[in-house]
């Protein structure tokens, strides 16, 4: 063959054209082997039963289907036909490609095997590659192809349907079905195409190789692959797979990827006469080896290092990845294969032997090399990250290592995924796989970090030192063809120009054409009739191998990172993926490195190849949702590691708290008393005193805390490990999956601290509930800068979400919790006289009945218990609480308007002749619901008390958290007169109650009012019965008096009936019906008194005792009005009420009291 012929060839470009083309034919093989065994996937004419005869007659008939005489068996086709073509379109084309793709590999091979061209990986590294890659991918489309079990109907529909609708066949479908059959036994099939000898009657009718090829071929219908190139090119991998297949004492007596072992070598370049064999993956090499003696597989009965090389091979792995979880069972194939052919009884008697050493040897092979790498890479990376400048010289150490966990890693997944049946299983599961693949991808980032060191060191290697290397062995070559030397001075140009500057300007390098120009050169130097052969000129081949490493590590570092730690197989492999995530979460070691598992993620974008591109939405919603699953298991394990330390520092709070010092200061006061000095009682352990679980004997012992300290530090270096990361085109941030579930957390525990029990009605007391939330607030506070999570958001978006009645999840907080437990316990027993308001000790206490309360309502309501309350519900909680308490009372005012509605007519007489004593007792007797009144209002008032109460702790609180905003609302609210507009002075009141500032008017009283829907009741109408409310009131106040409840405390300052609470109803509701009405409160209220003091000093007169019992006490009700108004003044008072009455009352009130307790005191 002539010079020229090898330069028009093109051979380096055709091998890239069609690995990459290959690779694509193959993943659609792959697709449409996915989709069609899936039934959700499936063509959908697949599983209608009306197409049922018409794919087994296609599949019968195929590929010889008569279109036109079968219409009896195809009518469902016919019907469907336009729908066929257009859903089957791709999946035909998707074979047709593979029949043209398997053309232009005929092509080239015997276009190749006519040039004689010398394979050798050492020397010719691209040009050897490509051509192993090219028949391993072939071979694999094939293989792939064969397993497709629809084929045949894909095919044949498609043409029946093409026929019906265009009058003829396909033009491909006649090679097309014929290639389907050939390759029904492809192994079979392929070992004659490759054979030496063999005719491809496929192939009688494929046109003649065009004619500039030049290849000189007796027939160019025989395809004759001569097994010598096959077999060279893998004998040439001989020393490499040895090398690359050693143990992990031998790795280790090497001291491999080592920087430390030989201090004074540490800054020498990692040099190699094969650089890129160093880092080349020993899968690939396996798939070489075993797929490239099945098909040239009769040197192994003649080479014995062909033998050995394929023995050796055989002892690593069961299985070998064809495209992604598709294998090949390398022994079942080969000894399937074998068996069959005459002459190979001692390669079978080789594969069973073989075979048996793998499955015994293999797992603990890896297993021990998996330990080393784990200890190597590690000492590796420690090295390289406190002394980054060393990724210059020791790149090549980076990618080894990179690619040696990738080799290891791969091969414990297919083989975990594929080996079911085993009788050590241990050899096939890694509970440490985390840490390789933390390592893995800490070394990916080192590289991605440092990457402008590794520019700076390379462009000075090729600039100073390779380029001066290469023009010494190019003036020393003893020939050199023109087309090589301009290719040669085009490198020795390209390098002479490179400069430090270019780096520092952050330019773009690309040496894409050097090296495909060193890949002409190559196949330029490799065939037979070369004037310069490459295998006589190594060190030319060394320096460019060199050279061309070099120049990667300038333009494209992510490409070698791609290539050497591409971790995308666990997108086909999900169910070992998540199998080794969920181990490795039980490891408490390993948990540091789980965050590897969502980082190995994003490489499952590298799975995407253009040919194929229906595949990318699926491979992003794999790698999403696994990524999102890894992560939130890792928050929330993080987060109930959190969430369960915060209760342990609330628990050891809650030692703290001043109600358990009580033992403690009895015990210290009785000190001297001989009885303490005696022997405590057996069954009376003694309580440790905060701060003993401090105290340890031996460190050795390991308390519960320590463990979740433990795990939580190993959780929180995991969590904390990236800022961000990208998977796809979305930008994933760890911290936030670890905030949102931390707040949830939060959220539960908050409500689970409160203890709310709805049968029992038991709740924990605000203010321990707030020393509990303060002990969870100041754990997570201080863990901030650990878990890169934002604490103050999590703990405001927590408390914020508590002060609402649902969570953002629609559960009940805290503030659902107390408002009800208020409402339904402590207020309703108040209401029934089980609880009293003490205004004495500003608190409801519990009276001392039997089976009514199993509380004591002074815990839950005094001062302290207020402002704890609002300052767990916050503003919006408090708000809440309001509008619930409000309900009641405008529910309580709707029976109050029917009550005197009812009395309607009695009470106008009652408003015009109330000074009438002879009328009045002719009045009263006919008024209904007197006590329901009082009962009523009562109710009224003690809510209304409580509420006061509430938002007395709530300005407190506020003032001393915003003293800032306080000052300015009280200001505002001293500028509302009695002459403002009423929509102003309620806007006003309205900001000032949220700041729990007390208000002449109430807001939500009057807004709670104005929302109650009138029966077709006029305004005036409403009015008039607001004015009667008050007179049936005034007139209701004697019949107090013969409650024997209704005697006036002085410890209490108040009734054990809580009718002092009437006085705040009466004044608040008469404010904010008369404001709602826009009549004068003042007026309205001075008629109240006047009446009020009528009927009292009517009740002088009465001569029945019972009815005058309380007679003093209930007087006394007639100040507390005063008092509790802004409107009324003690003047107004003493002009219907004399005061000298109101001290007689007290005196009387006082000299009582005093006397009911004299004999108590005495005896």
């Amino acid at each position: 063959m002539s010079l020229t012929s090898a330069y028009q060839l093109k051979l380096a470009e055709k091998l890239t054209i069609l690995n990459d083309r290959g690779q694509g034919v193959l993943i659609r093989m792959y697709n449409i082997k996915k989709t069609c065994s899936d039934s959700k996937s499936k063509p959908p004419f697949f599983l209608e039963k009306s197409m049922e005869s018409c794919l087994k007659y296609i599949n019968k008939k195929f590929p010889n289907i008569d279109v036109r005489n079968s219409t009896q068996h195809l009518g469902p086709v016919h019907r469907e036909k336009a729908e066929i073509i257009r859903f089957l379109t791709n999946y035909y084309q998707s074979f047709v490609d593979v029949m043209e793709f398997r053309d232009h590999v005929y092509e080239l091979l015997n276009t190749i095997d006519a040039c004689q061209c010398h394979f050798d990986i050492n020397l010719n590294f691209d040009f050897t590659r490509s051509y192993l890659d090219l028949i391993v991918t072939y071979t694999s489309v094939i293989l792939l192809l064969s397993r497709i079990e629809d084929r045949r109907i894909l095919i044949g529909m498609y043409n029946c349907a093409h026929e019906m609708l265009h009058g003829h066949s396909d033009p491909s479908f006649a090679r097309l079905g014929q290639m389907v059959l050939e390759y029904d036994h492809p192994l079979k099939k392929l070992t004659e195409e490759f054979g030496p000898h063999t005719k491809a009657s496929s192939l009688r009718d494929r046109r003649l190789i065009q004619a500039e090829a030049f290849i000189f071929i007796s027939d160019i219908r025989n395809f004759c692959l001569s097994p010598q190139a096959v077999s060279g090119a893998l004998l040439s991998l001989h020393f490499l797979f040895v090398r690359r297949n050693q143990g992990a004492e031998q790795w280790r007596s090497a001291q491999l990827l080592s920087l430390i072992s030989s201090p004074p070598a540490m800054i020498n370049p990692a040099n190699s006469d094969t650089m890129a064999c160093e880092y080349l993956s020993v899968e690939v090499m396996e798939r070489w080896i075993i797929i490239g003696f099945l098909l040239c597989h009769g040197c192994l009965n003649s080479n014995s290092q062909c033998q050995k090389l394929w023995k050796l091979c055989l002892e690593g792995s069961l299985y070998i990845t064809l495209i992604r979880e598709d294998v090949l069972q390398v022994h079942k194939v080969t000894e399937d294969l074998f068996s069959s052919l005459k002459g190979y009884s001692k390669r079978v008697a080789d594969i069973k032997e073989s075979k048996e050493h793998a499955i015994t040897n293999s797992g603990q092979f890896h297993c021990q090399r998996r330990q080393f790498l784990r200890t190597a890479v590690k000492e590796l990376e420690t090295v390289l990250n406190d002394e980054p400048g060393l990724l210059g010289p020791k790149a090549l150490f980076a990618f080894m290592a990179l690619s040696f966990i990738r080799d290891e890693v791969t091969w414990l997944v297919r083989h975990t995924e594929n080996v079911t049946k085993t009788k050590t299983p241990e050899d096939y599961a890694d509970s440490s796989i985390a840490e390789l693949l933390f390592l893995l991808e800490e070394i990916r980032a080192l590289v991605r970090r440092h990457i402008k060191v590794i520019q700076q060191y390379h462009l000075q290697y090729l600039a100073r030192f390779d380029v001066l290397v290469l023009s010494d062995i190019i003036q020393n070559l003893s020939v050199c063809p023109e087309e090589e030397s301009v290719i040669m001075s085009s490198f020795v140009s390209i390098l002479s120009s490179l400069n430090l500057k270019q780096v520092d300007n952050e330019e773009k390098f690309d040496f894409s054409g050097l090296r495909l120009d060193w890949f002409r050169l190559q196949a330029y130097t490799s065939v037979s009739k070369a004037p310069l052969h490459l295998h006589e000129n190594p060190d030319l081949a060394k320096v460019m191998n060199l050279i061309i490493f070099h120049s990667q590590m300038l333009d494209s570092v992510e490409k070698m990172l791609v290539e050497t730690s591409d971790l995308s197989t666990f997108c086909f492999h999900l169910r070992t993926f998540e199998k080794m995530f969920a181990t490795t979460l039980e490891e408490p070691t390993m948990l540091r490195y789980t965050i590897a598992f969502p980082l190995i993620c994003a490489h499952f974008v590298h799975c995407v190849h253009e040919m194929c591109p229906e595949e990318y939405p699926h491979l992003k919603n794999h790698g999403l949702h696994h990524c999102n699953s890894f992560l939130e298991d890792l928050a929330k394990q993080t987060s109930n590691c959190v969430l369960e330390i915060c209760a342990e520092q609330r628990n050891l709070n809650e030692q703290l708290l001043p109600k358990h010092c009580a033992t403690t200061i009895s015990k210290a006061k009785n000190k001297k008393s001989m009885k303490q000095r005696q022997a405590p009682r057996k069954g009376e352990p003694e309580r440790d005193k905060p701060g003993a679980e401090s105290h340890r004997k031996n460190r050795s012992l390991v308390t519960n805390m320590d463990k979740l300290h433990l795990n939580l530090t190993e959780l929180a270096l995991a969590m904390n490990h990236v800022h961000s990361f990208s998977v796809f085109e979305h930008t994933i941030f760890p911290s936030e999956y670890l905030s949102s579930h931390l707040e949830a957390r939060l959220n539960r525990a908050i409500v689970t601290l409160a203890g709310y029990n709805a049968t029992t009605q038991e709740i924990l007391r605000p203010s321990e509930l707030l020393a509990g939330v303060k002990a969870y607030i100041s754990f997570i506070q201080s863990l901030a800068q650990f878990l890169g999570a934002d604490a103050s958001r999590i703990v405001r978006n927590a408390l914020l979400q508590q002060t609402q009645p649902l969570d953002s999840s629609g559960e009940q907080t805290v503030t659902t919790l107390y408002t009800n437990w208020y409402l339904e316990s402590l207020l309703r027993q108040a209401s029934s006289g089980a609880i009293v308001l003490s205004p004495a000790m500003q608190a409801f206490i519990s009276l001392p009945r039997d089976g009514e309360q199993n509380f004591s309502a002074e815990e839950f309501s005094d001062i302290s218990e207020m402002r704890a309350l609002a300052e767990i519900l916050g503003p919006y909680g408090m708000k809440f609480l309001s509008e619930n308490l409000m309900w009641h009372v405008t529910s309580q005012i709707v029976e109050l308007k029917k009550l005197v509605v009812e009395n309607m007519d009695v009470l106008v007489q009652i408003r015009s002749n109330f000074s009438k004593p002879e009328l009045m007792a002719s009045l009263l007797p006919q008024l209904t619901g007197a006590e329901n009144v009082l009962k009523r209002m009562t109710i009224i008032g003690v809510i209304l008390s409580f509420r006061a109460m509430a938002q007395e702790g709530l300005q407190e609180v506020f003032s001393a958290h915003c003293p800032f905003l306080m000052g300015p609302i009280e200001c505002l609210k001293e500028f509302v007169t009695p002459d403002t507009d009423i929509k102003v002075t309620l806007s006003v009141f309205e900001l000032a109650c949220a700041a729990g500032v007390s208000c002449d008017i109430d807001p939500a009283l009057v807004a709670a009012i104005a929302n109650l829907k009138a029966d077709n009741s006029s305004p005036e109408e409403e009015y008039k019965v607001a004015c009667l409310l008050l007179i049936f009131l005034a007139v209701s106040l004697p019949l107090l008096a013969t409650d024997p409840s209704s005697f006036f405390s002085i410890e209490k300052d108040g009734y054990n009936n809580n009718i002092h609470c009437l006085t705040k109803a009466i004044i608040q509701v008469s404010a904010a019906l008369f404001t709602l009405y826009n009549k004068n409160i003042e007026t309205h209220l001075k008629e109240f008194l006047v009446v009020a003091s009528v009927s009292l000093l009517q009740l002088g007169q009465e001569t029945d005792k019972l009815k005058t019992r309380n007679r003093e006490s209930i007087s006394l009700l007639m100040r507390l009005v005063v008092e509790e108004s802004p409107f009324l003044t003690l003047d107004m008072l003493e002009s219907c009420f004399p005061y000298v009455l109101l001290r007689n009352a007290y005196r009387e009130v006082s000299r009582a009291f005093y006397l009911n307790r004299l004999p108590a005191s005495s005896h």
